[in-house]
């Protein structure tokens, strides 16, 4: 009989995940990517399961929806991570309907 290998996969917060039917069944036919906001260790659940609070990620990587999900953390894959120095997400520049020299005038 074959051995099982079971993998263990510590998910924290900001990781990046895409998640499939291989974390829960309610993905089967559409598998989301979401940023990790907190793995719910207060929630007592099965063994080898955790509830995750996320944010699901559109195509451009911002959030569009906050959400918590139950998966089994071994059928993640995680596409990023937060970086320990910084803060996960570089905010986009904001634009201004005035033009350039009139910005400048107002300072």
């Amino acid at each position: 009989m074959a051995a099982v290998r079971v993998v263990s996969v510590e998910i924290r917060a900001g990781d990046v995940v895409q998640v499939t039917r291989a974390a829960s069944v309610q993905f089967i036919s559409r598998p989301i990517i979401a940023r990790v906001i907190r793995v719910r260790d207060d929630l007592i659940t099965y063994h080898g399961w955790r509830w995750l609070d996320v944010y699901q990620l559109d195509a451009e990587g911002d959030a569009v929806e906050r959400r918590t999900i139950y998966v089994q953390p071994a059928g993640l894959r995680v596409v990023g991570t937060r970086t320990e120095s910084g803060p996960g997400r570089v905010p986009r520049a904001r634009r201004t309907d005035a033009p350039a020299d009139t910005r400048r005038m107002n300072k």
